[in-house]
């Protein structure tokens, strides 16, 4: 019997990436590979990558350049870069970096298995297309094996709103979603699997327009009304939001829809409305708020999420005061916040850059604002019934942990549930990231 070939997958930034190296590691399992966590065994790795980050190339060719002894010792390895920057740099990267036997961008990783063929033939594999045909529709069916209680599940892709820091439209494309039917099909078979939780994916996820049952355009509240009627599915969960596309059918969805949870991921970027339109957001502050107060009029407990870019190109401390103020009136239950970071052909990476001092310092400021929001609504949650799902054992001895209804991390103590329960807790303490419950 011949040994399985062994799969090493590295995965970069975001939860579509998450999900797109589930997917390649299907795929490739019909050519024999099984995934390993261990490089030094792999038969192939793939490096899955993505440009949001400054440098973000160069720290890929770094790791390439780490993993050439590997090829030397093992030169039946496969090496493969996938992903954001495979996209972005195509063919460079076989220039660049010999060792490299296949490139692939984001919308051909369902020709993997016809690429690894090429490769083992000894060739080289470069695709970076845009193709017309559904690549969800190509993938080979998901394995059987059963899976954690929480997955990812993408709806829909790209981006048309060509903000002024972000690559995103040239990487990944148009805006382009999976019909309903589909999408339906996955979180059946997720479901039968064990899966109780399912977070819906997309670079604009509320932009989703996908193709109903009698092929009208649906939208993402009315997919989520799909989705509520999946027995067996407890939750669901949508990332991420741009606040254009936050229409009343989804407000109202929050409201109505007992399987979405109350949290929502809404980026604005920063607090200045000169730096938004410099931005090209196509928001202002105040039409933010607004939505804000409206999602709330909705869902009075729903808990807030957001992105902040600090030091944007041109921020003077007038508008980054105007982000400090738009923060203290939202109050956050959880903020990503960085410091903008070039991205070469974009528009913001022609102009004046902020001083790298003084933008760490904002940085500093922000980061400072947005943990002690984020820890006074967890001290908020102390003697709180709430319903976690169990994920996965805890370090103690009879310890437990999953999340809460907010996405906050739950450290259930004497815990007899077992991964995949969904449970009732009380909480009994707020922790620097986490909360600590008892069953109730």
């Amino acid at each position: 019997m011949t040994a399985p070939k062994k799969l090493f997958i590295k995965t970069y930034g975001c939860q579509m990436n998450v999900y797109d190296s589930e997917r390649m590691a299907e795929s490739l399992g019909g050519q024999g590979y099984v995934e390993t966590q261990n490089a030094d065994e792999a038969d192939m790795i793939l490096l899955n990558t993505c440009h949001i980050r400054e440098k973000a190339a160069e720290k890929v060719y770094s790791e390439l350049g780490r993993l050439k002894p590997l090829k030397a010792a093992n030169p039946d390895l496969k090496i493969g870069v996938a992903g954001c920057v495979a996209q972005a740099e195509g063919a460079e990267i076989i220039r660049r970096q010999p060792a490299v036997d296949l490139v692939v961008g984001p919308q051909s990783y369902h020709r993997l298995p016809e690429m690894e063929k090429h490769v083992r033939g000894g060739e080289r594999a470069l695709d970076t297309d845009f193709p017309e045909e559904d690549k969800f529709e190509k993938l080979r069916s998901r394995p059987r094996a059963r899976r954690a209680p929480s997955a990812f599940l993408t709806v829909q892709e790209g981006c048309d709103k060509f903000c002024a820091f972000c690559v995103v439209p040239y990487t990944r494309g148009a805006e382009v979603s999976r019909p309903v039917a589909r999408i339906l099909d996955e979180a059946r078979d997720l479901v039968d699997r064990g899966v109780c939780e399912i977070t819906l994916l997309g670079q604009n996820v509320n932009a989703y327009h996908g193709s109903g049952p009698d092929g009208t355009e649906q939208t993402l509240a009315q997919l989520i009304w799909e989705l509520n009627g999946v027995d067996g599915l407890e939750r669901i969960r949508y990332t991420t939001s741009h606040p254009n596309d936050m229409h009343d059918d989804l407000i109202a969805a929050h409201a109505e829809c007992g399987k979405l949870m109350p949290y929502l991921h809404l980026p604005v970027q920063s607090g200045s409305d000169r730096i938004l339109k410099r931005m090209n957001r196509s928001h202002t502050a105040e039409s933010y708020l607004q939505l804000i107060e409206k999602i709330r009029a909705a869902r009075p407990d729903i808990l807030m999420s957001g992105d902040f870019i600090v030091g944007f190109p041109e921020e003077t401390e007038a508008d980054f005061q105007a982000t400090l103020d738009l923060i203290e009136a939202v109050n956050y239950g959880y903020a990503y916040s960085f410091k903008y970071s070039t991205r070469p052909g974009t528009p913001a990476a022609e102009r004046p850059q902020v001083d790298p001092d003084e933008a760490d310092e904002r940085l500093q400021r922000i980061q400072a604002l947005i943990t002690r929001q984020q820890q006074d609504i967890q001290a908020a949650m102390v003697g709180r019934d709430l319903n976690v799902l169990v994920e996965k054992p805890g370090r103690h001895e009879g310890q437990m942990v999953g999340k809460s209804d907010y996405l906050h991390a739950v450290h259930i103590e004497n815990c007899t549930a077992t991964v995949g329960d969904l449970v009732p807790v009380r909480i009994v303490e707020a922790k620097r990231n986490s909360l600590a419950a008892i069953l109730r």
